[in-house]
């Protein structure tokens, strides 16, 4: 009995704290057509505390979503763009000598921030990648010999255009591992891409995006889905699912043990249970139901899983292997 009444008042609790997500959509369809799977995405990743990449080709408002976001939350926001002559110190800041006092002083880069778009993160050498590593993994930027930690909320939202890849640098395993979720962006509809027409042909004033909540809202939340309940049964689905990408003989699933190089992490767990209790909480339940982790699966799992060179050769994506796994192993 007393289990019910917390499941109660933990529903009603939910309720109440998700109900800035339904004001931070209203106010994003002033200027975002359509892309809720990429919103959706966005926004269990800023719960779930985890980094997203996006892959899209040009155009389909990565950016304006993005930056867009960070205004809705009222952070700080900083947009860099990825280039071959990117430097570490242009990211993360550097020592600057003062005459005056005869001493460094630290000049901190733009990655000091809330929101950081990387747009085009694969167009960076390795140095680049591994300054950014750190911050996405540690929270914390060394300059000389101080170390700086990053103001919470920090989300790095890195997008890459997976049509033209002359100059570009492909990113280390070990970083691609460190996003929550890897998403990819289509076309918008007939429908939506009219109404993009409508409103983006007229030159003039833009609507005007105002702040609707404050980071301690994502604090409290964040709270809030710790306290999700998740059944052992779906527990044990999402470590099967994992599980089926490294020993696929043992779920029956022979056929793509030649296709796998190497499964999902243990990060994949753990990114899987989290964003499951994020995407519950942004339907405003107490509970994690295994639909919960089918949602959201396949943005998690797509890039951990490394096919083979057979796999390449007979076409088949990691999306395909994900798939077959998904269709495999029994829901609970």
């Amino acid at each position: 009995m007393s289990n019910q009444i917390d499941m109660q008042q933990l529903g009603e609790k939910i309720e109440k704290s998700s109900q800035f997500i339904v004001d931070i959509y209203s106010e994003l369809e002033k200027v975002i057509v359509g892309q809720k799977y990429m919103i959706d995405r966005l926004m269990i990743g800023l719960l779930a505390d985890g980094h997203v990449l996006l892959e899209g080709v040009p155009g389909l408002a990565k950016t304006l979503t993005v930056s867009s976001l960070a205004t809705v939350l009222d952070t700080k926001f900083q947009r860099i763009q990825f280039t071959p002559d990117l430097l570490p110190a242009d990211l993360i800041g550097t020592l600057i000598y003062n005459q005056k006092e005869a001493e460094f002083t630290v000049k901190k880069g733009p990655i000091f921030s809330n929101i950081i778009l990387a747009d085009e993160i694969n167009r960076s050498p390795a140095k680049v990648q591994s300054a950014l590593l750190e911050a996405m993994q540690e929270l914390q930027i060394t300059i000389g010999e101080e170390t700086f930690k990053l103001e919470q909320p920090f989300l790095v939202l890195a997008t890459q255009n997976p049509v033209e890849q002359e100059g570009t640098y492909p990113l280390p395993e070990a970083q691609v591992d460190r996003f929550m979720l890897k998403i990819k962006i289509e076309y918008p509809t007939e429908r939506e891409e009219l109404e993009i027409m409508r409103r983006m042909s007229k030159t003039g004033s833009k609507p005007k995006l105002k702040p609707v909540i404050k980071t301690e809202k994502v604090f409290e939340a964040r709270k809030v889905i710790n306290d999700i309940y998740i059944d052992e049964k779906v527990e044990q689905y999402i470590i099967d699912l994992v599980f089926a990408s490294r020993e696929p003989a043992r779920f029956n699933l022979e056929r793509l043990s030649d296709l796998i190089s190497f499964g999902a992490s243990p990060r994949a767990t753990i990114n899987l249970n989290l964003a499951a209790r994020a995407h519950a909480f942004m339907e405003h339940r107490a509970y994690v139901t295994p639909e919960d982790v089918r949602t959201i699966a396949m943005d998690v799992l797509r890039h951990r899983i490394i096919p083979t060179f057979e796999a390449e050769a007979e076409d088949i994506s990691p999306e395909d292997i994900v798939n077959s796994i998904l269709s495999s192993i029994q829901v609970p």
